[in-house]
């Protein structure tokens, strides 16, 4: 029982590093994409309001995917693993 503790407790803090990660790489190339696009389509917009937009925007679709992607598979595919070793 203390050994599937600790394999949550280390899991969900590697995980949560990991989602972090994923969220600040993610959101930097989706600003170095904004800047390009308003260089190459100069909208009215300013540039640091254009890429705000587009960040927020973003920042919307990205959480919950990453959340499916980077909590839920994983630990779905460990319990899915360990009722498949103990009771199939």
């Amino acid at each position: 029982m203390f050994g599937l503790l600790r394999l949550a407790v280390v899991l969900l803090i590697v995980l949560t590093i990991v989602y972090w990660a994923l969220v600040f790489y993610f959101r930097a190339g989706e600003r170095d994409r904004l800047e390009a696009e308003w260089v190459a389509k100069q909208p009215p917009l300013p540039q640091h309001t254009y890429v705000e937009n587009g960040i927020r925007d973003y920042r919307r679709s990205l959480r919950r995917k990453l959340l499916w992607g980077v909590y839920i598979v994983p630990i779905g595919a460990i319990l899915l693993l360990i009722y498949l070793v103990n009771y199939a």
